[in-house]
């Protein structure tokens, strides 16, 4: 009897769920207490009664319905098997399991961001190859100039006549049909850059808020201490390693999370407090003295060799390692800086590595922010009204020598700063031991480069697509010293706040000052004349405000004018969107306190 119960009670189960929309239907299995198996297994057996209902119906409905219902079910099952298993193939997702039950989520962080910055090349890279680069092939003339190799290293020479650079592409009208279809070079090259930063904008700033709202406001409803303890365990795991990787995983978590609950607040005296601050005081003046030193001294060397940039452009070897002091010198800087500021970080004695790992950050970011400050203002201001015939191409090959020396210095400092002092902390001077991973500084170091290749992108379109391999080289790198040359961090403690502050870093001073240096370029400055897409304009933007007075004779693009002319140039629709805009946050975050409120209260009652 038990038997038939169950059965007509899952019927009546399956019934239910077939008839509810597909929204609803999710949320619900979802929800179920039931194993993944047992939940894969109901979602089956509902699309199988979707279908023998649609079938049934199939003398009701007409013959297109039923074709596209039958392809809708279809398309959901594809992508329901899909999902299950795109999981498996990804490469890196084995390898992140690991590095969260060795060494924490402090060190799972920065491999997380990376990998999330590798998506975001990846989208870059395939939206400019096949709006830009494509149809730049359609119209390419042949390359005259030899490859000797070195052109690998300096970005100079045969690259010049490639689709790597801005002075390549065409400023005609592309149709390879007579009387066909015409593509408007000027147009895809603004709207493709334009519309890549916007997507860029809004899902680096709705990433932060979620992640926000997740760990700063009501991080109660996602940290699930108990939970974690009582209902984490998914017992489809059968696999003797696979068993114990989710162990040690679950007990480095609760380690986190017990940490953070006892942690302790140290009393000091005044005679320690005033020599804590001291210290702090005297730190931050060596770091910010270091950074102004630094600054001065790519501005000045800048300056002095951008006659060298300019003139020498002859392929023999003194000019091909010319061209190279100025990456070589700020990745010098960018590299043995940060280990000056780590030092400082250990000198201080911060209560929690937190604490540490913030300061190292903060200070890393005003080195590297600078940095990249001095040299755009030396592109903008310096090299665009310098006699280079294409100033575009020029500010794009010095981005791709400093991207590509800073990918070699970060490989670099694994193997300095990882191997070989491990190799004394555990030969040489065994009370060192070996060290452990500085996520401050290899975060900075992601970041640096991201806001690179973001600069980059308007004057080497194909920059992202480098960026992509070399990310993809120091995920492996980085994984593999990890493991071999790391220990896990000395305090544990948890750290599911920091993944924002990378996100909050990336966005404020990295893609907002990005969005400020295209903007400038675009609007303001004036582009080669022998050169580019945009020769022969007043400046790049002129090419949108010239197609628009053209649809101006158009009747069917009178919807396109209006816009332009009573939302993008005028500016009290950007007033007006900002107060709404403003208005929202305000709103979303009394949402936010009210639904933390009742989280307080219900956790009192429950406890009374």
């Amino acid at each position: 009897i038990l038997v038939f119960h169950g059965f007509d009670a899952e019927e009546d189960l399956i019934g239910n769920l077939a008839s509810m929309s597909t929204r609803e239907r999710i949320k619900t299995i979802r929800k179920m207490p039931e194993t993944m198996n047992k939940k894969r297994e109901i979602r089956n057996k509902v699309l199988k009664e979707i279908t023998k209902k649609s079938r049934h119906r199939g003398t009701q409905l007409p013959c297109c319905t039923q074709c596209l219902q039958g392809v809708a079910v279809s398309f959901r099952r594809f992508g329901n098997t899909f999902s299950e298993h795109f999981r498996l193939l990804w490469i890196w997702h084995k390898a992140l399991k690991i590095i969260g039950a060795e060494f924490g989520t402090s060190v799972l962080s920065y491999f997380i961001f990376l990998k999330w910055l590798l998506n975001f090349n990846f989208f870059s890279f395939l939206i400019n190859f096949s709006f830009i680069t494509i149809p730049q092939f359609l119209a390419a003339e042949p390359n005259n100039l030899s490859f000797t190799g070195l052109e690998l290293l300096t970005g100079a020479g045969y690259f010049q006549q490639t689709v790597l650079y801005y002075g390549f592409y065409t400023n005609a009208t592309i149709s390879k049909i007579e009387n066909g279809p015409s593509y408007n070079m000027q147009l895809a090259y603004i709207f493709t850059v334009g519309i890549y930063f916007v997507i860029c904008f809004l899902i680096l700033f709705f990433s932060m808020a979620s992640s926000f709202k997740r760990n700063f406001v009501i991080p109660q409803e996602f940290s699930g201490k108990a939970s974690k303890l009582l209902c984490t365990w998914d017992f489809n795991i059968t696999n003797e390693k696979a068993v114990k990787l989710k162990q040690k995983n679950l007990s480095t978590q609760m380690k986190e999370d017990l940490a953070e609950v006892n942690r302790e607040v140290l009393d000091f005296s005044l005679t320690e407090r005033v020599a804590r601050i001291a210290v702090h005081l005297l730190s931050w003046f060596a770091s910010l003295g270091t950074a102004v030193a630094a600054c001065a001294g790519v501005y000045f060397l800048s300056i002095n060799n951008l006659e060298l940039f300019v003139k020498g452009h002859k392929n023999d070897l003194e000019d091909q390692a010319a061209m190279m002091v100025l990456p070589l010198v700020s990745s010098l800087l960018n590299t043995f800086v940060p280990f000056f500021y780590s030092w400082l970080g250990h000198m201080e004695r911060f209560q929690t590595p937190g604490q540490q790992i913030y300061v190292t950050v903060a200070r890393n970011t005003i080195l590297k922010i600078s940095i990249i400050g001095i040299l755009c203002y030396y592109w903008l201001n310096v090299v665009s009204a310098s006699e280079s015939q294409c100033w575009e191409t020029l500010v794009g090959q010095d981005i791709y020598r400093l991207v590509l020396v800073d990918f070699i210095f970060c490989l670099l400092g694994s193997f300095f700063g990882e191997f070989l002092r491990r190799i004394v902390g555990t030969t040489v001077c065994v009370s060192l031991g070996p060290p452990e991973f500085d996520i401050g500084r290899n975060v900075l170091d992601l970041i640096y480069a991201q806001t690179l290749t973001w600069i980059g992108i308007l004057f080497s379109p194909l920059l992202p697509g480098i960026q992509m391999i070399a990310f993809s080289i120091v995920f492996c790198v980085k994984e593999v010293s990890l493991i071999r040359n790391c220990q896990p961090p000395r305090k544990v403690w948890r750290t599911a706040q920091m993944t924002t502050s990378f996100m909050f870093l990336l966005f404020c001073p990295s893609l907002i000052g990005v969005l400020s240096v295209i903007g400038v370029t675009v609007w303001r400055l004036k582009p080669s004349e022998g050169c580019g897409p945009f020769r022969g304009l007043s400046s790049m933007y002129a090419a949108v405000s010239e197609w628009v007075k053209t649809l101006e004779n158009y009747t069917a693009s009178k919807w396109v004018v209006w816009i332009y002319h009573n939302l993008i140039t005028n500016e009290l629709f950007y007033f007006i969107l900002s107060g709404v805009v403003l208005i929202i946050t305000y709103l979303y975050w009394q949402i936010i306190q009210g639904r933390k409120t009742m989280t307080k209260l219900l956790r009192k009652q429950i406890i009374n």
